[in-house]
């Protein structure tokens, strides 16, 4: 989960939308998480791009998880915390999710025992939504004075004097940031250099658009996908992919009551379970995450070092915040 603040000047590739638009794009995001949002792939890009690079990615240790990704998040806003208070402004930190609630569910999801729980995590995004929106520390900003307000921005992220960071996507767009105040603080003391970890970051979550049409098209994955729908099939869902059988638990009433909110989980879950049983069944996760490696490693000519630096500096952050904060449970 990402830390929870005041808002942000929003950063948008540009030319697109802030919002996603189509379920082409909607599949792409999903796929983001299908090996824990890519870690495994951007691992192995490391070990191929040259042999210092093996190396050194070998010296740097393998992929993180999702629990030390959320580690270093956590640890991020307790250092913009701790920050933001010596600076005059309340500022809390907010953890409003557990360590299995905050579990990636992405196109591929086989963990039958948390879908027996959880779904597809309708109600964990409805939790996280309800703590987003009743957040202090907008609260706390809004009854500031408007002097203070601008001070407090400039506090958090610099203001609207703040260094403005650009960086290229590697289908071709541009994404922006401003970097400074606690945030920028926070970002030097986890990642080493604020700019290169934006320009890192940017290349490496970019990625899948250049790679993902190749991985839903691939002869492999396709067998897979098309016998884990029939798996689910003879369990009485009819969906042609995960995707499908996801989106059909969505978009409920929010005016639902009780007991229809009851039985539109228990159908979401029933669906999920279903969903992880046959991916199980027929390895999606294995065969998806081989064959996303293999797209991954044909980038690795020109995005190799872009990957590297990305894996490097996240294994140093890590180390910052296991000094900084507790795990999450």
């Amino acid at each position: 989960m990402k830390r929870a603040d005041v808002p942000r000047r929003t950063v948008v590739p540009s030319g697109h939308s802030p919002r996603r638009a189509a379920t082409t794009v909607g599949v792409i995001a999903a796929l983001a998480s299908l090996v824990l949002a890519g870690c495994t792939a951007a691992t192995d890009a490391a070990h191929r791009a040259s042999p210092a690079a093996q190396t050194e990615a070998t010296t740097a240790g393998e992929k993180l998880t999702y629990a030390q990704d959320l580690r270093i998040s956590d640890a991020e806003q307790h250092l913009i915390t701790v920050c933001m208070r010596k600076r005059g402004f309340r500022y809390g930190e907010a953890k409003p999710l557990s360590l299995e609630e905050s579990r990636p569910v992405g196109y591929v999801q086989d963990d039958v025992d948390w879908a027996r729980s959880h779904g597809y995590g309708s109600r964990i995004m409805a939790k996280e939504d309800r703590a987003r929106l009743r957040n202090p520390n907008i609260a706390y900003r809004e009854s500031l004075t408007r002097s203070r307000q601008k001070a407090f921005d400039i506090a958090m992220d610099g203001g609207r004097d703040a260094v403005l960071l650009k960086s290229p996507t590697p289908s071709g767009g541009t994404i922006t940031k401003q970097s400074g105040g606690c945030a920028r603080q926070a970002e030097k003391m986890l990642y080493g250099d604020p700019a290169a970890w934006f320009r890192s970051d940017v290349a490496v979550r970019n990625l899948r658009p250049l790679y993902v049409g190749k991985l839903l098209g691939d002869k492999e994955f396709k067998s897979a996908v098309a016998a884990w729908s029939r798996c689910m099939n003879k369990a009485g869902h009819s969906f042609p992919d995960p995707d499908a059988a996801r989106r059909s638990t969505r978009e409920p009433s929010a005016q639902q009551t009780r007991a229809e909110e009851a039985r539109t989980f228990a159908n979401e879950t029933r669906i999920a379970v279903a969903d992880a049983t046959c991916a199980r069944s027929v390895s999606l996760r294995s065969i998806g995450e081989r064959r996303e490696a293999h797209y991954v490693g044909e980038l690795t000519k020109k995005y190799g070092h872009a990957l590297y630096a990305h894996l490097r500096m996240q294994r140093h952050a890590l180390t910052v915040a296991e000094r900084t904060v507790p795990a999450r449970t």
